[in-house]
């Protein structure tokens, strides 16, 4: 290989013809492989072999509690997709464009999670129509524009990720601070979709970054149901809006959305792997991701909204039932405004009758047996997406649970509370 023959260069001009060589024996060989059947179709148990146990999921779609449980369709296209090798670029490409028309935008992106969309489109935005900067980024900003705009009651968590692009956040909290913080330095301007802060609205948000030629970028990771978010808020005007692949769409828990401008997508793929040399090398998308998110996407489209929302309504009343004739146990269905749109149960109770704390139940339940996680919220925990919370409040998340587990929630839930009550 020529010294001006890249490592990318090559690959991008060896796949299609690798690919178009060895497909037909490859083809054969996997259907071989399926015509025999895995020697062991249910496969080896790691989880009981490497001693970690699972638990029933009465919280939600918690990134450190592995998020959803993918639906049948979504691990069936994953373990076909796993059988035969393809090009990461052209797989993609033609992923983000089937995307693309599923979901009514520009273009789209498989990402390596939200926080990897969060990178990759800031990287785009300060990238934009500069390939040489690509491999600069965030060491070497010279001649870069790099201040994202953010009210001040949107920094979060997630932050890291876009100051991983070497970024300088400029807080502001007034509409007249907003105007006057565009510059010449002003890159992107970052919206947390799911804030309880905040003085200025999406609408507003768009338009102002819009009048001073700026793209505005919308963090709605946990932000699906309802279904139609997914292009709500590109019809609303935001060039790039991230999903988390693996929260309510029910895609892999490594996955994300970045949907928008097809230059900013196009970019940010230019700042991802399969690439070298980029700020996004090590956030990879395996085929089977890909795949699978795809998959999710079509799984979710499919669905009847409507019954999903009540099939969740009477999970959270079966609970309640069972704990209602507790003396003082009191109980409510909430729904949080943004995300994790979907009914939760609240129990409260006396504590002088029931001298317990929320946290207290939610620990005598995770070390039970089946083992239960509860929602952070529980017992004043950090209460996420607007739940509310207090020392003697019990949340149950009850959207992720599995066929008959809300009874065994339910009963378990009852069986500590009547423990801990006084003579």
């Amino acid at each position: 290989m020529s010294r001006s023959m890249t490592r990318r260069k090559f690959f991008r001009k060896a796949g299609h013809t690798l690919i178009a060589g060895g497909a037909v024996a490859y083809g054969s060989a996997a259907g071989e492989a399926r015509a025999k059947g895995h020697p062991s179709e249910k496969g080896v148990d790691y989880y009981s072999k490497l001693g970690v146990t699972p638990f029933i999921n009465a919280a939600g779609t918690f990134t450190i509690l592995s998020a959803s449980i993918l639906p049948p369709e979504v691990q069936a296209a994953m373990t076909r997709a796993a059988l035969q090798p393809v090009n990461i670029e052209e797989l993609h490409r033609a992923a983000g464009e089937y995307l693309a028309r599923r979901l009514h935008c520009e273009a789209a992106l498989v990402t390596a999670g939200a926080a990897s969309a969060l990178t990759l489109g800031t990287a785009a935005c300060i990238t934009l129509g500069n390939e040489q900067a690509i491999v600069n980024v965030p060491v070497d900003m010279t001649g870069l524009k790099n201040e994202v705009i953010v009210q001040k009651t949107h920094r979060y968590g997630y932050d890291h990720a876009l100051r991983n692009c070497g970024i300088r956040f400029v807080e502001i909290e007034t509409l007249r601070e907003y105007e006057a913080a565009f510059n010449e330095r002003t890159v992107m301007t970052n919206f947390f979709n799911a804030a309880e802060g905040g003085q200025i609205s999406r609408e507003d948000w768009v338009r102002v970054a819009h009048k001073h030629g700026v793209p505005c970028f919308n963090d709605a990771a946990a932000d699906i149901p309802p279904i139609a978010n997914l292009w709500n808020y590109v019809q609303m005007g935001f060039d790039l809006v991230t999903f988390s692949g693996g929260k309510g769409i029910r895609g892999p828990q490594c996955t994300g959305l970045l949907l928008g401008r097809k230059d900013l997508i196009e970019f940010a793929l230019k700042n991802n792997s399969p690439y070298s040399n980029t700020i996004g090398r090590g956030m990879k998308v395996g085929k089977e991701e890909i795949i699978g998110l795809v998959a999710a996407v079509d799984w979710l489209l499919s669905q009847d909204e409507e019954a999903m929302q009540a099939g969740f309504q009477k999970r959270a009343e079966r609970i309640a039932n069972h704990v209602r004739g507790i003396p003082t146990v009191e109980t409510k269905i909430f729904v949080p405004p943004v995300a994790n749109h979907v009914p939760h149960l609240l129990i409260t109770y006396d504590q002088n009758r029931i001298p317990i704390t929320g946290q207290q139940v939610m620990e005598k339940l995770r070390q039970g047996k089946p083992r239960i996680e509860l929602n952070p919220a529980t017992g004043a925990g950090p209460a996420m997406g607007g739940l509310p919370s207090g020392p003697n409040t019990i949340v149950v998340g009850v959207w992720m649970l599995q066929s008959s587990e809300d009874l065994i929630v339910a009963r378990r839930i009852r069986e500590v509370l009547k423990g801990a009550m006084r003579a």
